[in-house]
């Protein structure tokens, strides 16, 4: 199955984008791959105002977010995989939503096909679906 974390990335940033507020992402700069300006980021982290008031060419794809913006008052590029996005929140009000560090979709677990066969097979029955509160 698909990441999640590109739909949500996606869709967090319209939403705050339609509220009338300003988004911003966290980003890990450890990660392989990040091009972003050194010097701004605290502790391996970096936020990024990812308004398109504050960027030109904004790109929020499946593996990446991408830009042009300006630091310093010098343009620069800035690339950042995917894994690398923490959270996206609204600067006005801290809403938002913090990213797994890796989705659990892309792990090494077992199908829920297998899943779902293994627990029928341990609790005699089948085991309903749950939903689990993401803040």
């Amino acid at each position: 199955m698909l990441s999640r974390k590109p739909y949500l990335l996606r869709a967090m940033h319209q939403w705050i984008v339609d509220s009338g507020h300003t988004p911003h992402i966290v980003v890990d700069v450890s990660l392989a791959g990040v091009q972003a300006p050194s010097g701004y980021a605290k502790d391996g982290k970096l936020v990024l105002n990812v308004s398109y008031e504050a960027t030109q060419k904004l790109e929020l794809v499946a593996d990446h977010v991408e830009f042009s913006a300006r630091f310093a008052g010098v343009s620069q590029h800035v690339h950042v995989p995917m894994d690398a996005v923490l959270a996206v929140y609204a600067y006005e009000t801290g809403q938002g939503m913090i990213f797994e560090p890796k989705d659990e979709t892309e792990s090494s677990s077992p199908s829920p096909s297998k899943n779902r066969a293994s627990k029928t097979s341990q609790t005699g029955g089948t085991k309903k679906p749950s939903l689990k509160v993401v803040k």
